[in-house]
């Protein structure tokens, strides 16, 4: 059957229409996105009437693009840019009233819990006790386990474009600007580490989506074109060494760097001290970058629900 996700991030609104068969892989078969950037749409804790404009504009477009390859469900989710917005009931109504479409809000938890389901079936069993990062526009999201569902996963409001909205307005942090920001992080992480590390060490660490993508690629990995099948790496001591490079740089040099997209070039710094000091607290010399994320979880579930239904 034909499916359509179409996923509200914090960063972008994306539609993947993917042909989908129980037993097998979800197979790609159109996307179409926008840089929304909705995280950045926040004034006071509202979306702006810009954003709200945005979202309507692009979920229309993209429904009638469903329309038209042919899907015979869609599945409409936000995550945290509107979770977190004081208005989130007032943005998914009046979405709903101009397009019909009705938007599920994802709680935090069920962000990581589906990350996590799909980061299980592309690596599979084999792979031992998983640990899985995801860096998004406006949160974090960790997930660990040894089955399909994760024994812990949790949210933490420590998205790449949140904290470029909220510390780098202004442009570059001096030094004691950027130590506080450094222990914010990395104080907000280790909390609730120990509810991940209680279970062993992970076998297999994992990150996923753009941010830790375009880091892995800054380092060295393999770029998209070679397909999703390649391993890709981001190395803590790669990251490391890249972190001083990347604050001395403005913004046109970063967007020039591999697997960096004009529109979130800005946002790079920010990531790159979230993913540091996630292999540092969770003592990860390296993640392997994972093809599948929320989107395909999302999938993955629905065909596991019709699959009990018979």
């Amino acid at each position: 059957m034909r499916l359509g996700v179409l996923d509200i991030g914090s960063n972008t609104g994306h539609l993947l229409v993917v042909d989908a068969y129980r037993g097998a892989a979800p197979m790609p078969a159109s996307s179409y996105k926008e840089p929304l950037r909705l995280a950045e749409h926040l004034e006071k804790g509202s979306v702006t009437e810009r954003g709200v404009d945005a979202l309507t504009e692009f979920v229309g477009h993209a429904l009638e693009l469903a329309d038209d390859k042919g899907c015979e469900e869609i599945f409409s989710f936000a995550t945290s840019a509107v979770r977190d917005a004081d208005n989130c009931d007032e943005v998914l109504a009046h979405v709903h009233k101009r397009t019909g479409v009705q938007i599920r809000v994802l709680p935090g938890e069920d962000e990581a819990r589906l990350t996590f389901l799909a980061v299980r079936r592309w690596f599979g069993w084999s792979s031992g006790r998983l640990a899985v990062f995801d860096i998004g526009g406006g949160s974090l999201e960790v997930a660990g386990g040894d089955d399909e569902s994760p024994d812990v996963a949790w949210s933490l409001p420590l998205g790449a474009g949140r904290l470029t909205r909220e510390h780098f307005a202004e442009g570059p942090l001096s030094d004691k600007a950027l130590a506080r920001l450094r222990k914010q992080i990395r104080t907000s992480i280790a909390h609730d580490a120990g509810t991940l590390l209680r279970g062993g060490a992970p076998d297999h660490a994992v990150a996923t989506s753009k941010t830790f993508r375009s880091l892995a690629r800054i380092c060295g990995a393999a770029a998209s074109s070679e397909g999703p099948l390649v391993r890709r790496i981001l190395p803590a001591a790669g990251l490391e060494e890249w972190i001083p490079k990347l604050l001395a740089m403005d913004l046109d040099d970063i967007a020039d760097l591999p697997g960096v997209s004009g529109n979130r070039a800005h946002q790079v710094v920010a990531g790159a001290l979230v993913a540091s000091a996630v292999m540092d607290i969770f003592d990860l010399h390296e993640l392997e970058i994972c093809p599948w994320a929320l989107r395909e979880g999302v999938i993955l579930d629905r065909l596991d629900q019709l699959s009990a239904l018979g």
